[in-house]
């Protein structure tokens, strides 16, 4: 049973979400929070495998939500639903560390979908926000990426490859006759050399660079 807590300010949409929710038989909603001080006094109570984030709330948002959890509860994930598209938003919630960005628009099957990709460890991109990663990124950061992209070994390279194309260190160690735990290094080891926090990041930049994904 996947377990979540929905951090969202408006009332009708947490109470909307739960609804549709529990259409699922494998996600319990087991708390609500209408902003990231309240999400935090649930946290010291539950630890929920996914918090389904908006981001523009008022006391604490979900930003800021989002990079104290991960500091302090580093194996929670976080799935942003928000109304907001604006780069500001995308890329500030990315480099807290939220495993992937949705809209509020976007279909309820796809909502699930994510939610269950996002607890095995795959990224969720919004199709329309994923095109503002890819052109965001300057001449010169791509030469710097290019150059540390040459630093990885062909296995890295390999391993690189696969995260971009969304899948887990399991599926991974299947597609590369590896053990799982050798993958955990290998992506341990790119996070480093790529100078990123976490996978989605590391997939961003390969995408963002064509490297032949």
């Amino acid at each position: 049973m996947i377990q979540v807590i929905l951090c969202d300010d408006q009332s009708l949409i947490r109470d909307g979400l739960e609804l549709l929710l529990k259409l699922e038989s494998d996600i319990e909603v087991i708390a609500k929070a209408s902003n990231g001080n309240e999400l935090f006094i649930q946290l010291e109570k539950y630890k929920p495998d996914l918090v389904l984030m908006d981001l523009k709330m008022p006391g604490m948002n979900g930003i800021e939500a989002t990079r104290k959890i991960k500091k302090i509860y580093a194996n929670i994930k976080i799935l942003v639903l928000t109304t907001y598209d604006d780069d500001e938003w995308l890329f500030d919630a990315l480099r807290a560390g939220a495993s992937g960005y949705l809209l509020k628009d976007t279909p309820r099957e796809e909502v699930v979908k994510a939610i269950r990709g996002t607890v095995n460890g795959n990224s969720f991109l919004d199709p329309s926000i994923a095109g503002k990663l890819i052109k965001s990124v300057t001449k010169q950061d791509q030469k710097k990426a290019v150059s540390i992209v040459e630093k990885l070994t062909q296995r890295e390279k390999d391993v690189l490859q696969l995260i971009a194309k969304g899948l887990n260190n399991h599926a991974i160690a299947e597609k590369l006759f590896l053990s799982e735990g050798t993958v955990r290094n290998h992506v341990s080891v790119i996070l480093e050399k790529l100078g990123v926090e976490d996978r989605t990041q590391a997939a961003i930049l390969a995408i963002k660079h064509e490297f032949d994904v």
